[in-house]
Parts: structure tokens; C-alpha cells; sequence
């Protein structure tokens, strides 16, 4: 016990008595982080969605949305939530809503890739089985776009759980407040371990996701059998 006090002593980086006494407090950062992220990332696939509808619409439209977009995201992260403050003062609101702007960036772009990619013929082939624009829109197109849309989804997420940290300055940034009480010490095993859980959270989150893409998509892991072709190729 001792010795492991002494890591505490000496400020070592890496300190298994530091994991033993925070744990809770390790435990709830990393609970907050994940709640401000997934909030975050559902606000803006509930903003971005009908954005990328608009700017699908043509040139008059999308030439607006995605330049608002792109310049909402080249906003220092400490001045959007400065220009947010008046109106939702210190809470995690703030975070959230700074968040949620900066994740429009890549899921309009995303998601109206995906519908812009979708094969104009299966378009053509439901409107011939009497489908309307709602149901061509949740019925083809967007299972069609769900690739590009679960990219961008795993892009936002992971810079979500970045920029999450960011919320230390109002004391609403998980582990980033870990980070943030300290830096000014210099406390190595803290700064460490919320770094690590910072990297962590943000590999299994993608993980996560690109199996809930395969999951969604199972026509993507079609394989063509290219061993047979070359084989009846070089046979002709």
C-alpha cells in the first residue's frame, strides 16, 4: 500500500492508486462525456437531416446551408460558447448547443452526399411502383445513403467527444474537467488517465458504430467473386 501511496507522493504518470481512490469520480466524467456526446451527436442528425434536404433542393439552397455550416465550424470553440452564454448561461445546454453546431458541418455534408449518390434508376424504379416522395425518401433513398450517413455519424462523433472537453471551462466537459482541475498542479496520473479515457471512448465509439453500420447495410459486405471471373478469364 505504501508503494502505492507513493506514486501519489512522487506525481508519477502512471499511478494504480490513483484509479483505486477516483474511481468514482473517474467513472462520473466518463458518464457525463458520453451524455454530452450522444445528445449532441442526436440534436444534430435531428438538425442536420431536413438542412440536407434543403440544400438537396438545388444550388439557390445549398450554396447558403453548407456556407453557414462551414462557418459556424471555423469558429473558435471558446468564442462560440462566449456567443452562446447570453442565452444559455452556465449549463450543459451551452455545450451542447456549441456542439451541435459544430457537428452540422459533417452531417449535412454527409447525409447529402449519400442522398445525391443514391442510383437515379432505383428512384425511377419506385416512382414506377407508385411510391410518393415521403416513402421514396424513407423506403430508398435513405437506406441507399445510409453508408455516407453512418460515416459522417462516426466523423461527428468522434470530433463530439473531442471538442467535449472543451466544456471544462464551464465545469460541463466530463473528462475534460479531469484535464482542466489538473493542469494547474500538474497532476500527471490525472492528466494521463483522462487523457487515455478520452482516446478510449472515442475508438470504442467508433467501433460501436461502424458495427451498427454493418449491421444496417449488410448489402456492402456482398463480395463479387473475383477469383471465379480471373479463373474463367484466363480459361477464355
Amino acid at each position: 500500500m505504501a508503494a502505492g501511496q507513493n506514486c501519489l507522493v512522487t506525481n508519477d504518470w502512471i499511478c494504480g492508486e490513483y484509479l483505486r481512490t477516483r474511481g468514482q469520480e473517474l467513472t462520473d466524467a466518463t458518464v457525463q462525456h458520453i451524455w454530452i456526446t450522444a445528445v449532441s451527436v442526436l440534436i444534430g442528425l435531428v438538425v442536420a437531416f431536413p438542412l440536407a434536404l434543403l440544400a438537396r433542393r438545388g444550388r439557390r439552397f445549398a450554396g447558403p446551408v453548407l456556407g453557414l455550416t462551414t462557418v459556424l465550424y471555423t469558429v473558435p470553440s471558446l468564442a462560440m460558447f462566449s456567443l452562446l452564454l447570453p442565452l444559455f448561461g452556465l449549463s450543459a445546454a451551452l455545450v451542447v448547443t456549441g456542439l451541435v453546431l459544430y457537428s452540422l458541418t459533417v452531417l449535412v455534408r454527409n447525409i447529402l452526399a449519400g442522398l445525391e449518390a443514391v442510383p437515379p434508376e432505383a428512384k425511377e424504379a419506385a416512382r414506377g411502383m407508385g411510391y410518393g416522395p415521403l416513402r421514396l425518401l424513407w423506403e430508398v433513398e435513405i437506406p441507399l445513403a445510409l453508408p455516407a450517413l453512418m460515416a459522417g455519424v462516426r466523423i461527428a462523433t468522434v470530433s463530439t467527444i473531442a471538442l467535449t472537453t472543451v466544456g471544462s471551462i464551464i465545469g460541463k466537459g466530463g473528462l475534460g474537467n479531469l484535464i482542466g482541475d489538473a493542469l494547474p498542479s500538474f497532476f500527471k496520473a490525472q492528466v494521463l488517465t483522462a487523457s487515455v479515457l478520452c482516446v478510449l471512448l472515442a475508438v470504442a465509439a467508433d467501433l460501436l458504430l461502424l458495427g451498427v453500420q454493418r449491421l444496417l447495410t449488410p448489402w456492402t459486405r456482398i463480395r463479387t467473386p473475383r477469383a471465379d471471373t480471373g479463373a474463367v478469364a484466363e480459361a477464355v
